[in-house]
């Protein structure tokens, strides 16, 4: 921060705290292993703990050449932060990949490895957990760990604590000026240095009065510090002090947006947000915030935000509980949530407009929308979406947590996986994904939703199927399976039982994959789903083929390109007949497999799918060779070149079930 003053004693040991002896070791005790050294900076809320930690950081950050990582661990509102999202931004901030369901353990050793030779800083902000300190700690020396918290960290080794009070003298008169000018503090400095010694010279405070006195060019420095002085004790101290005085002085309906801003998700609040929560518009909404920004209620961000101050969060609370019925708290959430979804569909529609893929739905939605709720470009939508993603989460968990307003928090999460996933494509957005997958579980578990919890039990699966988790995915796909016929759910049933033939498929249980996939396959058959049926039976050519069942490897084959044919679907039934010229060639009937491989290049060439036709020419050149036909293998390898040139890629052939 440039408006910075005081603190060059706790600045100049915390520099001081970085090259000495550990505690620990000073005590005779030895740490575990070699870590970073830690920097504790303790003091009330309010105390400007976290700006004097952000300035010691900037001072030494020129010793740490990798840079600078923050992480927060309490948000505003007084919620403790998951350690695993934290992890996941350090992360991410690291540009190192985070697998989608991957647990803390798991995490905190990737964070570990990836600054194990790195020079960088770490800037824990509000923890009030050791144990979360301790996840995020890096393995190596060479870093420097920064943390900010109200008390002591119990359990971390060699932590070298420095303790905030109030500021000297000085610096509060000084911190008033940058606030009110130079000229009204010259003019009468004792009842700057009284109104400094009310505020107890907590930064907080100081800001809040000087943020009022800013706004009165004409009110005496010394009415101000009498009227502190004059509010009764129980005013919750020199910051509740200043917080009534500013809070008194506002109209009403401003009061009443402040009050709601604790709901506020992460924290987090622009225009939008506070337009939502108190019913008014968004310029109206916007004037507002930037009056408390000027005021030190809220604080600048980035992109637009405004972030509400930690330590008026409680007054904040009280007064919301003291001041708002539960019906209009519940209301003006709901609101909130309205807007969120709103937004979401906003966003969303920018992303599948430029792909010219807006649905019918979509378009609706769309058009009863008003102009401030639109984007103007998918850039615009995309970089929205980003930076109120931690927003977006906490709204998310909130909604669910509440367990009122269920039918909302299914809106918001469906409404921001899709947003997600038309910006940043699925793979992108999978760590994001598998969270609001587990929201929606929660919900669908506490509501008996049981098609929604074999919709949210699926995509979990999926998820941990593609990272490797398959013992895990294998139970979620079962736990499906069970919802999905408690919900009398023909299309979840079918989908389950064929994916937890291929989590078997994936462990090489083969008799256990072709059972399920055969289980599959018959309510397919019993459904007439022809789609299905042939897939199916392609799946379970497949497994034959991988245990060794030639003969009926080629039955299952058969009838999928038997299928594919009814389904006038020429480059499946292609890609079937080549499978079954495969599986011929393994048998040892090569004579047969060169007539399937024909069969199937004629089908690629109808349907003008040259790159399957060029693979089967690579196919049909590879058993010419077999059978001691070297010429004629040359012809179709050359055919294939003339296709598609030389791509290596293109001559790969895979499997219906892919």
């Amino acid at each position: 921060m440039t408006d910075f003053v005081g603190r060059r004693r706790e600045l100049k040991e915390l520099r001081e705290d970085i090259a000495r002896t550990g505690l620990d070791t000073l005590s005779g005790r030895k740490a575990k292993a070699p870590r970073a050294r830690v920097l504790l900076v303790a003091g009330r809320p309010g105390s400007g703990r976290t700006a004097l930690a952000e300035t010691f950081v900037r001072e030494v950050a020129e010793q740490y050449p990798d840079g600078v990582l923050r992480t927060r661990l309490t948000s505003p509102g007084g919620q403790t932060v998951a350690t695993e999202r934290a992890l996941r931004g350090l992360l991410a901030a690291l540009g190192r990949p985070t697998p989608p369901g991957a647990g803390e353990d798991e995490l905190s050793s990737a964070l570990r490895d990836a600054l194990q030779d790195r020079r960088a800083i770490v800037l824990i902000d509000d923890a009030a957990d050791p144990h979360q300190v301790d996840a995020l700690l890096p393995d190596t020396p060479d870093c420097l760990v920064v943390v900010t918290a109200e008390g002591p960290l119990t359990g971390i080794p060699d932590v070298r604590p420095c303790t905030l009070g109030g500021l000297d003298p000085v610096s509060a008169v000084a911190m008033l000026a940058r606030r009110i000018g130079d000229t009204r503090v010259t003019t009468d400095p004792r009842a700057a240095e009284t109104l400094a010694e009310a505020c107890g010279g907590q930064p907080a405070a100081l800001e809040l009065v000087g943020g009022w006195l800013a706004a009165r060019p004409k009110a005496a420095v010394a009415d101000v510090a009498k009227q502190l002085h004059d509010m009764p004790a129980g005013a919750g101290g020199p910051l509740g002090r200043a917080f009534r005085l500013v809070y008194d002085s506002l109209p009403q309906p401003a009061q009443r947006t402040l009050r709601l801003l604790p709901l506020a998700p992460a924290g987090l609040v622009d225009s939008h947000t506070a337009s939502a929560l108190a019913g008014c518009s968004v310029a109206a909404a916007q004037s507002t915030l930037d009056d408390f920004a000027g005021l030190g209620l809220v604080r600048h961000a980035p992109d637009g935000l405004f972030l509400l101050p930690g330590c008026l969060a409680p007054m904040l609370q009280a007064l919301l509980e003291t001041k708002e019925r539960p019906a209009e708290v519940q209301l003006a959430r709901a609101r909130m949530l309205e807007r969120t979804v709103r937004l979401l569909h906003s966003c969303r529609a920018m992303a599948a407009a430029e792909d010219d893929d807006l649905d019918a739905d979509l378009q609706e939605l769309m058009d009863g929308l008003p102009r401030a709720l639109r984007f103007p470009d998918r850039r615009a939508a995309a970089v929205w979406l980003d930076t109120r993603l931690p927003a977006l989460s906490a709204a998310a968990t909130l909604a669910v947590a509440d367990g009122d307003l269920d039918t909302l928090a299914r809106r918001l999460v469906a409404a921001l996986v899709r947003a997600l996933a038309d910006h940043r494509g699925t793979t992108e957005a999978a760590p994001e994904l598998y969270g609001l997958h587990r929201l929606v579980l929660d919900v669908a578990e506490r509501r008996d939703l049981h098609r929604e919890q074999a919709a949210a039990l699926l995509n979990l699966a999926d998820l941990d199927a593609e990272t490797g988790r398959t013992q895990e995915a294998l139970e979620r796909y079962r736990a499906a399976l069970d919802a999905g016929r408690a919900a009398g759910d023909p299309y979840a049933t079918g989908r389950a039982m064929e994916s937890v033939g291929g989590a078997y498929q994936e462990l090489a249980d083969w008799h256990r994959a072709s059972d399920w996939f055969g289980r599959a396959l018959s309510q397919a058959l019993s459904r007439g789903e022809r789609a299905d049926e042939a897939r199916l039976y392609g799946r379970l050519g497949n497994v034959h083929t991988y245990a060794g069942r030639y003969g009926d490897a080629l039955r299952s084959w058969r009838a999928a390109a038997a299928g594919y044919r009814k389904l006038a679907d020429v480059p499946g039934q292609a890609k079937a007949l080549s499978e079954m010229a495969r599986i011929q060639e393994y048998a040892g009937r090569p004579e047969e497999s060169l007539h399937t491989c024909r069969e199937a290049v004629e089908l690629a060439r109808r349907a003008g799918d040259q790159r399957l036709q060029a693979a089967l020419q690579v196919r049909l050149a590879d058993t010419l060779d077999r059978l001691g036909d070297p010429a004629a293998a040359r012809l179709h390898r050359s055919a294939a070149d003339r296709l598609l040139g030389d791509d290596p890629a293109a001559c790969e052939i895979r499997s219906g079930s892919d």
